[in-house]
């Protein structure tokens, strides 16, 4: 079982009991963003929630959820995201709750999943696709170094590409 460990927090594969977190997310106004929000339902808030369980039996690789280093609270999800509709390998983030927005929680957690796709996973690029009215995840790809990628190929034509760099490679 891949687990990473950061200062703060500890991310591993998601598991059955964090789709009650996962799903008030989903289904809340800040859901939006990652294909719910408070028109979906919770048959799809468990669809999506699969996808993410089954994205590591097929890839062998996937989004880590995000643990509280000494209560185990699940707080977020973020990491390597490559479903067949994506041009190119994804990282994704989603932080469940409000609480843990603006504490340096997503950027902590997936600084740690940068690191662990180029250098465990050997990978030699990686974006994040996102929508421009996504002020917040737009703010976090930029403090990770991420810089617009306006040629790159995208699975929605409004996405803004953001490249992240190789935290192992220096400029």
């Amino acid at each position: 079982m891949t687990l990473l460990v950061t200062e703060h927090f500890t991310l591993r594969r998601p598991q059955a009991s964090d789709l009650t977190p996962w799903t008030g997310f989903y289904l809340s106004e800040r859901g939006a963003w990652n294909g719910g929000g408070r028109d979906s339902d919770e048959g799809r808030a468990w669809r999506m929630f699969a996808a993410f369980i089954g994205h590591w039996e097929i890839h062998g690789f996937g989004p880590f959820v995000i643990e509280t280093a000494g209560t185990g609270s699940p707080v977020g999800m973020t990491g390597p995201w490559f479903p067949a509709s994506h041009p190119e390998p994804e990282i994704l983030w989603n932080a469940w709750s409000t609480q843990t927005e603006g504490t340096g929680t997503m950027a902590e957690a997936t600084r740690e999943v940068l690191r662990h796709v180029f250098e465990d996973l050997q990978w030699t690029t990686a974006v994040s696709y996102v929508d421009p009215g996504n002020t917040r995840s737009l703010r976090l790809a930029e403090r990770l170094g991420a810089t617009v990628d306006a040629d790159a190929p995208r699975p929605h034509p409004d996405d803004r590409v953001l490249r992240h760099p190789n935290p192992g490679q220096r400029p």
